[in-house]
């Protein structure tokens, strides 16, 4: 077992309760009949254990913070904001969550690339990076919309409820987009990126094998 594998192994222990809880969710819906709720809580389980399996499988180790975040996005989209009508009842939710996938896609933009350059900040443009990593979150955002279009052309869903709508999704996206950057831009430039740049920084340094060329770097 290598070492991303043990580390992911001992967060896996740390999430357990959460998809003990989502497993027991789906248990009781089906049980009580009430499928959308079984249904979701199932993909949130599935799409929750997804980034971790993933991980390990190409000996990558994840920060729990990221693990927490995801699952907390999962559940907040799929349970709350499609079983429970929250995207209706309050007005600000589906702008929450699409500001910080956006902001959350930045950062996973910014880190491959910038493992592109093996962690060496001398050879990598902070102004390219940070511009790429914007780019990447903002066409996952489009295709998404892309997506609740054909699925409503399809399927006569209601994913995108207004033209209003879509365009409010996408100016979200790219605020979210334009933070990841930033902070990825403050990173190689040496300066404080706040929280978002701790993140970096704990993820480059449980993936030092990815980085090799940044250590000198990080171990300042």
């Amino acid at each position: 077992m290598t070492q991303a594998s043990e580390h992911n192994y001992t967060r896996m222990r740390l999430m357990a309760p959460i998809w003990v809880a989502l497993a027991l969710a789906a248990i009781w819906a089906a049980w009580e009949g009430w499928w959308p709720l079984a249904a979701m809580s199932t993909l949130a389980f599935l799409l929750s254990m997804a980034p971790i399996l993933l991980a390990s499988r190409y000996n990558i180790a994840l920060p729990l913070p990221f693990l927490v975040a995801t699952v907390a996005f999962i559940i907040a989209s799929l349970i709350f904001g499609e079983v429970f009508d929250i995207y209706y009842r309050i007005w600000w939710w589906d702008m929450a969550l699409h500001g910080s996938s956006a902001v959350a896609l930045g950062m996973i933009g910014f880190l491959f690339i910038y493992m592109l350059f093996a962690g060496d900040r001398f050879a990598a443009p902070p102004g390219a990076i940070a511009f790429l990593s914007f780019t990447f979150a903002l066409s996952i955002g489009a295709v998404w919309e892309i997506f609740e279009y054909g699925m409503d052309q399809t399927f006569g869903t209601t994913m995108q409820k207004s033209a209003d709508d879509t365009m409010i999704d996408l100016i979200t996206d790219t605020i979210g987009a334009v933070i990841s950057a930033l902070a990825g831009y403050a990173y190689l430039k040496g300066r404080s990126a706040g929280v978002l740049g701790r993140l970096i920084r704990d993820f480059i340094a449980l993936n030092r094998h990815l980085y090799a060329k940044g250590r000198s770097r990080d171990d300042k």
